[in-house]
């Protein structure tokens, strides 16, 4: 949602602005578009010309130049910016954005700031504890000005407490969800899963050879946790049984759904918590890359190296999606997901039939940048009616579209009807282990 967005960053004199840097980088990752305000006291931190080599723009800080008097127009600054973000902001910056004191460039941007504006505390713990600065934060929500708080940790000072800036990535997440709100307000999408029991699976299994090794894929997680958080911002409640991956829980939004995260290991553990949580679930969205194969027995020690060549004898782990498929009420959709290498359409084609799905999600290993650990996809869907074919995408905004999808088919077959719950179930398939 930052795609094409124009953010002004703002930077105060703090040790924290040398993660500056990486807010941009994040930002323009996205595809944002950053224009610097720096405070006299900020460039002591960290330069304008490295500022203006990651924005490609020139960093703003003086209200005019003193060479030839060409100055700075805070107020078209305020015209031309979807979003403001002060990132650090310390104590004193707080105080005068509280109090109106406009004596540098950045306080009268802020001033004339016409788009939201987003305020991340930098400071150490007991300046950030007085009721001085409190009171200005307290003051600043009053004026509509969205607070990221400061996390616990270790601060410059050698001492450790709250009052530390919280990290780029948690900072470009939370201006990402804004815009995502605001997509929704405009477009008036409807939050359809409000209330309902959605169960997701995500990530590998791990199947043990010995203490030390395992059979595993690659898989990160990435698109089962996006569809986790996709389900909760509509207002579901999600079991996420989450395979070892290194991703944190999905954040839930006030007003939204909540997740709750069950972390397994192998197959088998996988299989128990998706069975018995289909049970009491409307919806099942299985995102997991299943192992196909485990040992067929696990030595107690580690397997030494004896010899040149060692044979593992390997048997089926359970079938996940055949299991729930099997489970599948007349009320409930079972969507899958079918990750090939070769034949994509036609091997998608037999696994729509073969696990008793209503449509499936198809995506290639030949599409380069996607699937595992990647952060985008490129999918397409297939059900008896047809084919429909996706751009290459962020994995959050592929969540968005697999979710309309079924919604869709919720209501072309009547199960959606007022007063009805949401029953529903996607899968994911693919050789040689069940896909991320």
């Amino acid at each position: 949602m930052l795609k094409g967005k124009r953010i002004v960053l703002g930077i105060t004199g703090s040790i924290a602005a040398y993660k500056a840097c990486l807010i941009i980088r994040g930002l323009i990752k996205a595809g944002a578009e950053v224009q610097v305000v720096i405070t006299p006291a900020g460039k002591e931190f960290i330069t304008p010309i490295t500022l203006s080599a990651l924005t490609h723009k020139p960093v703003i800080s003086e209200f005019f130049s003193q060479r030839d008097g060409t100055w700075n127009s805070h107020v078209d600054l305020g015209l031309w910016a979807d979003a403001m973000l002060i990132a650090p902001c310390t104590a004193s910056t707080l105080g005068k954005m509280a109090n109106g004191i406009a004596d540098n460039m950045l306080i009268t941007t802020y001033l004339s700031m016409k788009a939201p504006v987003f305020i991340a505390p930098a400071m150490d713990l007991d300046m950030y504890q007085h009721p001085s600065t409190q009171q200005n934060m307290e003051r600043l929500k009053s004026f509509g000005n969205h607070i990221i708080e400061p996390a616990s940790g270790f601060l410059a000072s050698g001492l450790e407490g709250k009052g530390r800036m919280e990290e780029p990535e948690i900072i470009i997440e939370k201006l990402d969800k804004f815009f995502r709100g605001e997509r929704l307000k405009v477009k008036g999408e409807r939050i359809n899963l409000k209330g309902k029991k959605v169960l997701i699976t995500a990530g590998p299994t791990y199947e043990k050879i010995d203490p030390v090794r395992f059979i595993g894929n690659y898989s990160s997680g990435k698109m089962g946790f996006a569809l986790a958080e996709e389900c909760a911002r509509r207002g579901a409640e999600v079991t996420l049984v989450a395979g070892p991956v290194a991703l944190p829980t999905p954040t839930t939004e006030e007003g939204a759904g909540t997740i709750h995260r069950i972390d397994v290991e192998s197959c088998e553990e996988m299989y128990q918590a998706a069975t018995e949580a289909f049970k009491n679930s409307d919806a099942a969205i299985l995102c997991a890359a299943v192992a196909d194969f485990r040992p067929a027995t696990q030595a107690t020690q580690k397997i030494k190296r004896e010899k040149d060549d060692l044979v593992i004898r390997l048997e089926p782990t359970h079938d996940i999606a055949a299991a729930l498929g099997q489970m599948k009420t007349e009320k409930q959709v079972l969507v899958g997901f079918a990750l090939e290498t070769n034949d994509e359409e036609m091997n998608a084609k037999k696994k729509l039939q073969k696990k008793n799905l209503d449509f499936i999600v198809l995506n290639s290993l030949r599409n380069k940048g996607t699937c595992f650990q990647s952060d985008e996809n490129q999918i397409s869907i297939l059900s008896a009616s047809g084919k429909k074919d996706y751009e290459k995408k962020t994995k959050q905004e592929v969540a968005k579209d697999i979710v309309e999808e079924l919604a869709k088919e919720m209501n072309s077959q009547g199960r959606n009807a007022a007063g009805n719950p949401l029953h529903t179930s996607i899968s994911q398939e693919a050789t040689g282990g069940r896909y991320e």
